[in-house]
């Protein structure tokens, strides 16, 4: 499959270098050179999306593993892959095709390492997954990607089969922590059935810049059959809402849908309404100043999209406030803000926009997509409010996502980590160092880091995936 042509991108117009000034420091050759002396955290740059970028780094080794432990090009799910990557021109390298290290010659280096080992029953296989990743983990670039293909250990009945799927979230939680130099490790569960070109579209992801910080993820695939889509601008044609829209994480969801086709609507506050048409104009989006707390709020969405656009099919719930204080000092106000902006309002909207009483709401397969957080999933000193209102957001979509199936609709959830916001810079110096590093990469995330994920949810082609929450967190060392 390979031929002579290995390509390596070591520079991306999309790449984001550490933004905190300690990351800068052990950028730089002296203080580079003082961190690897004291065993200090040295962040890399990460490899960010660009449409101009090529996928990934190559070549590419991809190969699937048999019940039997026997090693080939193209088993498993890998066909619809395989066609995917030679489309975008990405070298792959096939398992027969590994050079072996002489004292002349040394295998290339590897963007990427893809196996399926959907096809696994007995733990004892898995030492075949051993043979073959262990050399190529060693061959790995900066900022390569690992991704394992397994099924998804809930389809299976017998024991066996399921100790040994279910052992790949060790594999790959564990991976994840190895690797260095911005390079990440996910896995995809796929159901027995699902059509290997939704398998195709979540390993793309995983593969490629939108994933920089998404590491130590497992990612369940169901059989539904993805939908069609523009690989350049997937989202064309469609409408999409975004709340608390006006700045941070909100404003770089609006720009991430807007450059992938979507014409969006951003909601916020009105006092925020300056920033607010700022941040849409520049897309050439329409701006709704509102109160998501409103009762009415879900029916004013609704009723603006329909009136401008004449449709909805993306809707993102990423308004969130925090107001800490201990358990034992925190007062009635500082509860329910939180709890009614970060989940009550979510819960309204959603009753709205899928139960109009014209009849109009949510396209067929339209995306709900919720954020969750990290300290929804772990908890966090000072935030029960918070926590509470993020964990009821994770059941939210575990319990929504059967109840929309039968319109194509999908809803998920990311949980992000340490995202560099105005808000995470006003923390405390040592916190948020901690929050930095305490993290696989050794860096905090960039908004631009969930918006990418919330985009690729978005998609088309990723009809398969509802009731996830995928953590945008580095492999953050806290929580699962």
């Amino acid at each position: 499959m390979s031929g002579n042509r290995v390509r390596r991108t070591d520079q991306h117009s999309a790449t984001d270098g550490p933004t905190d000034p300690y990351g800068q420091l052990v950028s730089t050759g002296f203080g580079k050179l003082v961190a690897k002396r004291l065993g200090l955290p040295r962040p890399v740059t990460l490899r960010r999306f660009s449409l101009t970028d090529p996928l990934c780094d190559e070549p590419v080794l991809v190969a699937a593993i048999d019940a039997g432990g026997a090693v080939s090009a193209d088993g498993g799910f890998l066909p619809s892959l395989l066609d995917r990557l030679h489309h975008l021109q990405i070298e792959v390298e096939g398992p027969d095709e590994t050079t072996q290290p002489s004292a002349n010659h040394a295998p290339p280096q590897l963007g990427g390492l893809v196996l399926d080992l959907s096809a696994l029953r007995d733990p004892k296989s898995l030492g075949a997954f051993r043979e073959i990743a262990a050399p190529a983990v060693k061959r790995l670039l900066p900022n390569a990607r690992v991704v394992l293909i397994g099924t998804d250990p809930r389809t299976l009945t017998d024991p066996t089969a399921v100790a040994t799927q279910q052992a790949l979230t060790g594999i790959i939680r564990s991976l994840g922590k190895e690797l260095r130099a911005g390079a990440t490790a996910n896995l995809v569960f796929a159901a027995i059935e699902t059509d290997p070109a939704s398998v195709a579209n979540a390993t793309e992801f995983f593969l490629s810049g939108r994933s920089a910080y998404v590491s130590g993820q497992v990612l369940r695939i169901d059989a539904s059959a993805p939908r069609a889509q523009d690989r350049a601008r997937p989202l064309t044609g469609q409408v999409a809402v975004v709340t608390g829209a006006a700045r941070g994480i909100g404003a770089a969801i609006v720009e991430v849908l807007a450059r992938d086709g979507a014409t969006v609507v951003g909601v916020d506050v009105p006092a925020a309404g300056e920033s607010l048409a700022k941040v849409v104009n520049a897309v050439h989006g329409t701006a709704l100043p509102l109160d998501i707390t409103d009762p009415s709020a879900g029916q004013q969405i609704l009723d603006h999209c329909l009136a401008r656009h004449q449709r909805l099919d993306i809707v993102v719930h990423n308004a969130g406030i925090t107001r800490d204080k201990l358990l034992v000092n925190m007062d009635d106000a500082k509860w329910d803000q939180v709890i009614d902006v970060n989940l009550s309002a979510m819960l309204a909207i959603n009753a709205a926009l899928l139960a109009p009483a014209t009849g109009e709401g949510l396209t067929d397969g339209a995306r709900i997509l919720c954020l969750s957080s990290q300290n929804g999933i772990a908890g966090a000193r000072g935030q029960t409010n918070y926590a509470a209102s993020k964990a009821g957001v994770i059941g939210l979509v575990e319990a929504t996502a059967p109840l929309i199936a039968d319109r194509g609709i999908t809803i998920n959830a990311v949980a992000p980590g340490f995202i560099e916001t105005e808000m995470t810079a006003r923390m405390p110096l040592a916190p948020r160092e901690i929050g930095r590093r305490l993290n696989s990469l050794q860096q905090g995330g960039q908004p631009a880091d969930v918006a990418e994920t919330l985009a690729f949810l978005a998609q088309p082609g990723s009809q398969a995936i509802t009731g996830q929450v995928l953590r945008i967190c580095g492999q953050s060392l806290i929580g699962a």
